[in-house]
């Protein structure tokens, strides 16, 4: 039998970045390098003065990565599977670091030998295919790659299978009618998921200062408003992008996390990073038409989402507490767009409110690990048990706030600003129903989300709303 019809003589040889992974390790790499210590910057710039081998090589060393820490896609995995059960040789072909190459096929196990890059050779496009046809021959083995770069190597194969090809790689495919292996949605679909424009509910909190000072019928106030919330979403948009990248490792250990876009190699880092700075730019054009005030408190709110990002998050209690001022700020930021003047009582209602809110999005967070006997939770500074005195600060919370909010109610500004105050005592209950319900709903388990967006959605808490602005309009200007 010729050896050629036999697959048990030709090896099948499987590309690493973006076949075998939905990743990109020397990008991930990079990443995780620049984030522990962005002045590595220099460094990796030399390294790639002396080639892109070199800096595989030295970024490899210090990621401090696993095999275990990288999204596999399934269908490939199946696929040599299936294909070493045949008892076909399988091979790893790959351009990423040696020490990234070994410990990922130690950890698949179905490899029979290994190819990679060394600190002087990235084994990469023509030069895999040279080292491919040298040891195999032209058309000796079977091929599985997904991007340009493997076109040359497609070309050499006996045959190829493309996995979620890029554009060249796609052109090669149809050209040649080769074999496509499904892998499911790719980054371009991802894209949007991952900017959370479902997050953009909590910008809505801009407009509260021009609703309690009965600035709604003001042009300038609403624009302005307006305005604002675009700037405040994209800029935060940006920040859960760039948090996604600094979080991956811990994301992917996570339970939900492990399906968000970067999480789960559907999106790229490059994507990432290429959306983030557009977000930023954009958040920037629209502050230009704004008073500087408000660009001031958006600049507050970057270096503190961008310090809660890289360190606050993983501190005990302070993340609570940064996730609530954080929520407070968008108020500010409001009375900042429109010049309209802030509370006292209205900041205080807001802190102890927010706070509950995002006391119950760490419960729920915690929840997840219950019953871990003291596991400390991934990427933050709690222990698996301490979701019970996270739900009881979370409740105290809640009835604070309904607290000051009657203080407020009787306050001396909220008698000369209502005509009928009194039809605003029903908020008091009303605030705590939807608080309490929440923390109820977190305690069964039955909260999935974020709460701010979860109130947004929520019929109840809509209703719950809806009755609370009705009691305001009511009450400002009477019967």
């Amino acid at each position: 039998m010729d050896a050629r019809t036999d697959i048990r003589h030709i090896p099948l040889c499987v590309d690493l970045d973006g076949t075998l992974l939905a990743a990109d390790t020397l990008w991930e790499g990079v990443a995780i390098v620049l984030f522990r210590n962005p002045f590595m910057i220099f460094a990796m710039l030399y390294w790639l003065c002396r080639g892109k081998a070199r800096l595989k090589y030295e970024i490899a060393t210090r990621s401090g990565r696993t095999a275990a820490d990288w999204p596999y896609r399934e269908a490939v995995l199946a696929r040599l599977e299936r294909e070493k059960a045949l008892g076909r040789p399988i091979v790893l072909v790959t351009g990423a670091a040696e020490s990234v190459a070994l410990a990922i096929a130690e950890h698949v196990g179905v490899f029979s030998s290994v190819l990679h890059s060394s600190a002087d050779l990235n084994l990469t496009s023509t030069r895999k295919r040279a080292a491919l046809i040298e040891r195999f021959g032209e058309g000796g083995f079977d091929y599985m790659g997904n991007s340009r770069d493997d076109v040359p190597v497609f070309d050499a194969a006996r045959k190829a299978i493309v996995v979620a090809p890029d554009a060249a790689a796609e052109k090669w495919r149809r050209s040649h009618d080769a074999e496509r292996l499904d892998t499911g949605r790719t980054s371009a679909f991802m894209a949007l998921k991952s900017i959370r424009v479902h997050q953009w509910a909590k910008n809505v909190l801009i407009g509260v200062p021009a609703v309690l000072n009965h600035d709604i019928l003001n042009v300038s106030a609403v624009l302005n408003s307006v305005y604002a919330f675009f700037a405040f979403s994209f800029l935060a948009s940006a920040v859960y992008v760039i948090n996604d990248l600094s979080d991956l490792t811990n994301d992917r250990r996570h339970p939900k996390k492990r399906n968000r876009p970067l999480a789960s190699g559907a999106m790229s880092v490059p994507m990432g990073l290429a959306i983030a700075v557009c977000l930023v730019l954009a958040s920037l054009s629209i502050t230009l038409l704004l008073p500087l005030e408000f660009a001031l408190v958006l600049a507050f709110y970057a270096v503190t989402t961008t310090a809660y990002t890289f360190f606050l998050k993983r501190k005990l209690l302070v993340d609570v507490f940064a996730l609530a001022g954080l929520y407070t700020v968008r108020i500010v930021a409001g009375s900042a767009a429109t010049g309209t003047e802030l509370s006292f009582w209205l900041l205080s209602f807001s802190i102890f409110f927010f706070l509950s809110l995002a006391l119950v999005k760490r419960y729920v967070e915690l929840h997840d690990y219950e019953g871990g006997d003291g596991q400390q939770v991934p990427g933050r500074g709690y222990m698996a048990d301490d979701y019970e005195m996270v739900g009881q600060a979370g409740v105290a919370s809640a009835f604070t706030a309904a607290l000051v909010l009657a203080l407020y109610i009787h306050s001396k500004e909220m008698m000369e600003m209502y005509t009928e105050p009194w039809a605003l005592w029903p908020l008091c209950p009303l605030i705590l129903y939807m608080l309490l319900r929440i923390w109820m709903l977190a305690r069964r388990g039955m909260l999935h989300e974020d709460p701010v967006v979860f109130i947004m959605r929520d019929w109840r808490s809509l209703v719950t709303m809806s009755i609370g602005a009705t009691l305001v309009v009511f009450g400002a200007l009477g019967v």
